[in-house]
């Protein structure tokens, strides 16, 4: 494929004094369409991938445990293991919901309950929800899901139920263990007699805020004058699992951030912050794992996995922090909207892991506490011992060490037992450190601090994920790509256009927004840690959004020589032309055996195909723009957060079949509209003028233009089929009407050309 690249743009250089202007923007496409495909090459060529191995962790921490002992044969090997990890680190477990509306409580509790019931040591873990939109219904699905916790966490761990989410294991037949098949069945039955896990769905989903004060805890006082923009910090401990007890479930702490109408918040970013100094006033794991609302823990010894990753290797410097990928549950069959990413998570991150490793993608990552605060790789510096007095550490003073953690002593005195290498977790009272934890989510405690630049989770970009990645890779650390079987973590894929390409308009935005700033990665290759290959990893990424100036003006190209009579491709007679159909053949040949060696179809690879154009010239050029006026000063940017529905376990057919694309009146879609009406237009022109002429010009349009032109209508099929559905299912006049704004002024350009 690069061979050829590289013979067409010869070709055209040679060709260039024969022909038009056409023939010079079609060059400079190809050349960028090279340039991504060798950023491609660069992110494939060195795949690496990890296996790990938990019941190792065993002879780790206890050389005493025998995996015969009398007392746990009857357990499952995980659970007789757990007896022997007392010494495991700690970890933290942030969940982030900032819409009950967009991201139902139901959802959130499923993935609080599959999180509380992992295989890992009671006391070691803490849960801690934010709720950025501070709802009392998601308080009081948190109330009840510690409720249903009391008798679902015990019953996973007791019969080692290997799916936790109560939504993905009630909907399918229950597998008893064989040594343990009766008593399981009668525990099981009992849930299901009872429909415990149906009333909490039946709670949840019925609450009404008005409600709320008298239903759930006295916690809940504290929504009755509150606004979602407008409102103190709260920190409610919901559970606590007192003096390290191993019968019950790991603390459930709820979060949720003061607000002010004219304070910045940073989007997620900020509430990770919030979450970061909440945990490290109250526990101050050495390790934290982030998860989206709708990313349930799919295999239970998913922290192990990471434990390995953590702490199995000869230098830490190797493991910043361990990504799993973002994987689907109940997925559309053969991916109809091309947003499950296979080949993203099979190949190209694999590939950056023989690197400096995968980026941050925002949920399903494990960190180490010390390298969000900020620490270079190495070993912990003595300057930097905790201290009990907030008077000074080493060569920093109390004004110094205020200014980068801001002015709560309790954090500044955590931060530094995590840096110095002395921070293992803390078991205090939980409610002794209320007020403390409160403070340090004041919308005003990072004013003057280093929050968001040098510690933290960074500002500056919606895409915050990708961006922390970044610094965390310029200071010179290393990531590791966590692949355990079954998956870690499943989620829900937006269905539907809107939801689709509102997700892919962010990213696109954000994207660009880091590519165009000081953070950008050609700088950091300069100037810090980044090494160069890492560097071209990221652009990978970060030139989407450019990446749609270029198909865009590459998809009209057919259609203008169709409508102007002219051609940007060689005629069959020519040479060149073989370059270009060999080209279109092998690579389209080549991405679909990638496609079948991964178990997937040819409908899979073409719904991939036709997306990618489709996302190109809509998402990404919107996002594109987007970024574009607010690096100009012109606007802010939106955080848009993506519709989450409750995963199904089987497709759904018929009538209301969520594979079909959707529409609504969102700009999103008027560009793709457009491009489709003018290829539509110039196919039947150019279709009238073959058969109207005798013989084609020698300038004119060939072979090659109309199978082009007829591709790109091919993959907005989609929006053809828009032209004539009805409601959700056709495009609305709306776009149409301005649709026709740019189609109008293309077709006079091509009239006068």
């Amino acid at each position: 494929v690069l061979s050829l690249l590289l013979s067409l743009l010869a070709y055209r250089l040679i060709s260039l004094h024969r022909h038009a202007h056409i023939w010079l923007i079609a060059f400079t496409c190809e050349s960028w369409f090279t340039f991504v495909w060798l950023l491609y090459m660069n992110a494939k060529w060195t795949r690496v991938a990890y296996r790990t191995f938990p019941q190792n962790l065993s002879k780790m921490y206890d050389s005493t445990f025998d995996e015969t002992f009398d007392q746990y044969c009857c357990l499952p090997f995980v659970s007789r293991c757990l007896h022997s990890y007392h010494d495991l680190p700690a970890v933290d477990v942030f969940v982030t919901t900032a819409d009950p509306t967009l991201e139902p409580p139901i959802i959130t509790a499923n993935t609080v309950l599959s999180l509380l019931a992992v295989e890992y040591p009671l006391h070691k873990l803490s849960c801690y929800v934010s709720d950025d939109a501070a709802s009392p219904i998601t308080f009081y699905s948190l109330v009840e899901s510690a409720k249903f916790a009391k008798h679902w966490v015990p019953f996973c761990k007791k019969h080692n139920v290997r799916v936790r989410a109560p939504s993905v294991y009630f909907s399918t037949e229950p597998q008893p263990p064989q040594s343990l098949s009766s008593d399981f069945m009668r525990e099981w039955r009992q849930f299901m007699k009872q429909d415990e896990y149906e009333e909490l769905i039946r709670r949840i989903e019925t609450a009404k805020e008005d409600q709320i004060p008298s239903r759930a805890a006295d916690g809940s006082k504290e929504f009755l004058k509150t606004e979602r923009r407008d409102h103190p910090s709260m920190v409610e401990v919901i559970w606590e699992n007192k003096e390290g007890s191993e019968d019950g479930f790991p603390h459930l702490i709820y979060v949720a951030r003061e607000k002010r109408p004219k304070h910045s918040h940073h989007y997620k970013a900020g509430a990770m912050n919030v979450l970061t100094r909440v945990s490290g006033v109250m526990t101050n794991a050495p390790f934290m794992l982030n998860v989206d609302c709708d990313m349930f823990a799919n295999n239970p010894e998913v922290v192990l996995h990471a434990m390995c990753l953590l702490l199995g290797v000869d230098d830490e410097v190797s493991s910043g922090f361990a990504q799993a990928p973002q994987q689907f549950y109940g997925a559309l069959k053969d991916d109809p909207f091309g947003n499950q990413l296979v080949l993203l998570f099979k190949q190209i991150l694999p590939g950056f892991q023989g690197l400096q490793g995968p980026a941050y993608m925002g949920t399903g990552c494990f960190h180490r506490r010390k390298v969000i605060y900020g620490s270079p790789p190495g070993p912990p510096s003595i300057e930097k011992r905790a201290i009990k007095t907030y008077d000074c550490a080493g060569n920093l003073s109390c004004e110094e060490l205020e200014m980068i953690y801001g002015s709560s002593l309790e954090f500044v005195e955590s931060a530094l037992q995590i840096t110095s290498g002395y921070g293992k977790g803390s078991p205090a009272n939980l409610s002794s450190r209320l007020d403390a934890a409160k403070n340090v989510a004041a919308c005003a405690y990072e004013l003057n601090t280093s929050w968001g630049r040098e510690i933290g989770w960074a500002y500056g970009s919606i895409t915050e994920d990708n961006l922390t990645g970044l610094r965390i890779h310029s200071m010179g650390w290393r990531s590791i790509y966590m692949t355990p079987e079954p998956p870690a973590f499943l989620g829900c894929a937006p269905t539907g256009g809107p939801a689709s390409l509102t997700q892919f308009k962010r990213c696109a935005t954000g994207l660009l927004e880091m590519l165009l700033s000081r953070k950008s990665p050609i700088l950091a290759v300069m100037e810090e840690k980044l090494t160069l290959r890492q560097c071209l990893a990221y652009l990978l990424f970060l030139v989407l959004p450019l990446r749609s100036v270029f198909e865009l003006s590459y998809a009209l190209l057919p259609a203008y020589c169709l409508l102007a009579d002219s051609a940007f491709l060689p005629k069959a007679s020519e040479l060149g032309f073989l370059v270009t159909m060999a080209l279109f053949l092998i690579y389209n040949v080549y991405t679909l055996t990638e496609y079948f060696q991964y178990g997937l179809s040819i409908r899979a690879w073409w719904n991939n195909q036709r997306m990618q154009r489709i996302y190109a010239q809509t998402s990404w050029l919107l996002g594109f723009f987007s970024a574009l006026l607010k690096i100009l000063g012109f606007s802010e940017t939106i955080f848009e957060v993506s519709r989450k529905d409750q995963p199904k376990p089987t497709d759904v057919t018929g009538a209301d079949d969520p594979g079909q694309f959707t529409f609504d009146s969102s700009p999103v879609f008027v560009s793709g509209t457009a491009v489709m009406l003018i290829n539509l237009t110039a196919l039947a022109v150019g279709s009238m003028r073959v058969l109207w002429q005798a013989e084609a010009g020698e300038l004119g349009p060939g072979i090659g233009e109309f199978v082009c032109s007829a591709w790109v209508l091919l993959s907005f099929w989609p929006f053809v089929k828009g032209l004539v559905g009805r409601g959700s299912y056709g495009i609305p006049w709306s776009v149409i009407y301005k649709a026709a704004v740019p189609v109008c002024f293309f077709l006079q350009m091509c009239r006068n050309a």
